[in-house]
């Protein structure tokens, strides 16, 4: 598959780690079309949060928790969400190894959970809003 056509269902990869992320989220949606570039191996597949495959696949999952943080499930059926999730694609990508002694010095994830936090909350307002065409975006405005 093209590394720059559609991103990789798991019915593409059967054998790969399945990254589930917003994708009404512009900023999120380039951030993983960015790491299936990457993907040269073919190690990842992806699923948007609001395909209704992953309440199929992954009903322990609650849309609020991936709202608020991408999730990736490995092979093993681990879940890692967030920094975690980012932090293992830092050992699996090698375009991201050169991140990755940053990401895992000893006790330092409770540092880049706050940081990934910080970005998911403003996420929608990275993504060129002024093209959210369906409304999707504006509800993360309102508070």
């Amino acid at each position: 598959m093209n590394a720059n056509g559609p991103l990789p269902t798991p019915d593409d990869r059967p054998q790969a780690d399945i990254v589930i992320y917003d994708g009404h989220c512009k900023f999120c949606t380039k951030q993983v079309q960015r790491l299936h570039r990457w993907d040269r191996a073919g190690r990842l597949a992806f699923l948007s949060l609001h395909d209704a495959e992953v309440q199929r696949r992954f009903p322990e999952l609650t849309y609020q928790r991936l709202m608020d943080e991408m999730v990736l499930v490995d092979q093993a059926g681990n879940y890692y969400g967030g920094a975690a999730a980012f932090r293992y694609l830092t050992r699996h990508l090698p375009r991201l190894w050169p991140l990755a002694p940053l990401l895992h010095i000893p006790g330092s994830l409770p540092v880049w959970r706050w940081g990934y936090r910080q970005v998911a909350k403003q996420r929608y307002r990275f993504g060129r809003t002024d093209s959210c065409d369906d409304g999707a975006c504006e509800v993360h405005f309102r508070k």
